[in-house]
């Protein structure tokens, strides 16, 4: 998909609304009256950052609870706490509200345990569990193939009483972890591997983050994820196609716990003041935000940090929220971007120069102009007394005149950037070169007259010489030339560490390892560049969370972390101005 088909959401030209399959499903249950509000919930597991892939999760989840008049809470999945943090939690709620959405509730599975594990009896009794004392490495083994049945546990058909005692005694925490596993009685012949007898309780004697040492036992992720939903009244719980598969054995254990029809099961979390009136949700599948020259499991971010790849979860070529955050990615544009890819069954790659692209968009509207050099170049004006200074108010928007002006120093010294200067300028080159002319931003028309080098060749001065007449309300102010170049003044420019930010990967799909390569072997050695340079005063002075274009080299944000004006100046790039993969991939 490149930048040249952007994909928009398939919207009711009379009416505006987005179209898509779980927005007519949302339609239609309430048009017949089965749903009177909608209730969603967004339920990541606290065990990493949030990716830029979650954030269409979150878009679509809060975005129908707003656009329906419904509600959607935030529920933390933390049923591993081995890999759980509260450090990633608070980093979730962070992620939440910074994309511009609120939670109804804020919920936790944590909050549930004491249900669960009553429904784990309720299954015993009802001969729907049973205790097995197959290893994991066993159970794999009977579990059979895609291709080959099941086969049943020797401890299956062990008698209710038997099975209550032993789960009692796993919460007792009298065996060791991996000794005993609780699972599901369904079907070892099924053809849908999930629905063979799956596990709903391991023996894990870990502390966790909010219970403590209470728990010997934790609820798999299948068991605890469909009844927090119905626990929690959720009427659409949307979830990506991989868990397509899980549906059935979500639909079991609902209905099999039978929750809406059992008020004791969780009367206690009510006198617990955590208010429930329990549903039966259907379960909604859609594709997952797949997007090229990027990584998005967590697992393989959590390696590029450990290993010390990246510099942390939120380093700006991360694809984590934290990470585009802070390479100065605008909520609106990630909202923008789900918004125009939609919502559908199909998955597909989608070019990242799309999101981008929204970027830039947005951006291009909001981004105050100001003028920073990255590679600097010194111009000296010999026609200028070297003392000259003087004052020049510029436009902060040059489409939208409210943004106001700003007063920027000129001087007989500027810097202007080295690419702007070829001795031996290729075919096509509209910049300076010896002896030619171009147009300083601003100013007016200067002339090359000598390029001064040091003892090593290289180019350290070009003494120009300004064509006073072609300054502003002089006779010659329209006289054309074919470049316009910007500057800094070299009295007043403020110097700047500047970090040019570029995509993480240099190959589309760091997954593909049919070369033999993985996805660490294709970092992109040029994803972030360090250069100093120098910006205008008026530059230097904006708030952290503002971006800015500078102009003809991009969008910039001062680092969130390490911008500490004035005494360190620090920006990052945000993007080009023009999307320079898109030429290398011959879109």
């Amino acid at each position: 998909m490149s930048t040249d088909h952007l994909p928009t959401g398939p919207t009711d030209d009379a009416a505006g609304e987005i179209r898509d399959f779980i927005r007519q499903i949302v339609r239609e249950d309430l048009a017949s009256g089965k749903h009177v509000s909608i209730h969603t919930r967004f339920p990541p597991e606290p065990n990493g950052f949030l990716h830029i892939g979650h954030a269409k999760a979150i878009c679509l989840n809060f975005g129908l609870a707003q656009e329906f008049g419904g509600a959607c809470n935030l529920r933390l999945d933390d049923t591993n706490p081995a890999k759980e943090d509260p450090a990633f939690v608070d980093a979730i709620k962070h992620d939440v509200h910074w994309l511009g959405f609120d939670w109804s509730e804020l919920r936790h599975a944590s909050d549930y345990f004491g249900v669960f594990y009553l429904a784990a009896e309720k299954l015993i009794e009802q001969g729907d569990a049973y205790v097995d004392d197959l290893s994991p490495e066993e159970m794999r083994k009977f579990r059979g193939t895609l291709t080959e049945a099941g086969r049943n546990s020797p401890f299956r058909d062990r008698g209710v009483e038997e099975n209550l005692a032993l789960f009692r005694r796993m919460r007792a925490g009298e065996f060791a972890d991996g000794a005993k596993t609780l699972r599901a009685k369904i079907d070892m012949s099924a053809g849908n591997i999930n629905l063979r007898d799956p596990a709903l309780y391991r023996i894990r004697k870990v502390a966790h983050q909010n219970t403590g040492d209470a728990w010997p036992i934790y609820p798999m992720y299948d068991f605890a994820h469909s009844l927090s939903d119905a626990l929690e009244g959720i009427t659409h719980s949307l979830c990506t196609l991989e868990f397509e598969d899980h549906r059935p054995l979500y639909d079991w254990c609902v209905d099999k716990v039978d929750l809406v029809n059992h008020p004791t099961l969780w009367q206690h979390l009510v006198e617990a003041g955590i208010p429930t009136v329990p549903s039966k949700p259907r379960q909604i599948e859609f594709s997952r935000g797949n997007i090229n020259y990027t990584v998005m499991s967590k697992r393989k971010l959590l390696n590029l940090v450990q290993g010390n790849l990246v510099d942390g979860w939120d380093d700006p070529r991360m694809p984590t929220i934290a990470g585009v955050r802070r390479r100065g990615f605008t909520a609106a544009a990630l909202r923008l971007f789900w918004e125009r890819i939609g919502v559908s069954k199909q998955n597909s790659v989608i070019d990242l120069g799309v999101l981008e692209g929204c970027v830039r968009e947005d951006l291009d509207s909001r981004a105050e102009r100001r003028m920073g050099v990255v590679d600097p170049l010194k111009v000296t004006l010999t026609n200028l007394d070297a003392s000259h200074v003087e004052t020049l108010t510029f436009p902060n928007h040059p489409k939208d005149e409210s943004f106001g002006t700003r007063q920027v120093p000129f001087t007989a010294s500027v810097w202007i950037e080295r690419e702007d200067f070829e001795e031996v300028p290729p075919k096509g080159f509209h910049r300076l070169k010896p002896e030619g002319e171009v147009r300083l931003r601003g100013v007016g028309i200067i002339r090359c007259d000598e390029v001064v080098k040091d003892a090593a060749g290289l180019v350290v001065e070009l003494r120009c010489s300004l064509d006073k007449d072609t300054r502003h309300g002089m006779p010659g102010a329209d006289r054309k030339v074919k470049g316009t170049i910007h500057w800094v003044s070299a009295h007043h420019g403020v110097p700047a560490e500047i970090r040019l930010y570029d995509r993480l990967f240099n190959v589309a799909d760091p997954d593909d390892d049919s070369d033999g390569k993985t996805y660490e072997d294709h970092i992109n050695p040029d994803s972030a560049r360090v250069v100093h340079g120098y910006v205008e005063p008026a530059a230097a002075t904006i708030a952290v969370d503002q971006r800015v274009q500078f102009e003809r080299m991009g969008y910039f944000v001062p680092d969130s972390h390490d911008h500490a004006a004035p005494s360190r100046i620090v920006f990052n790039r945000v993007v080009t101005l023009r999307d320079s993969w898109a030429k290398q991939a011959g879109k």
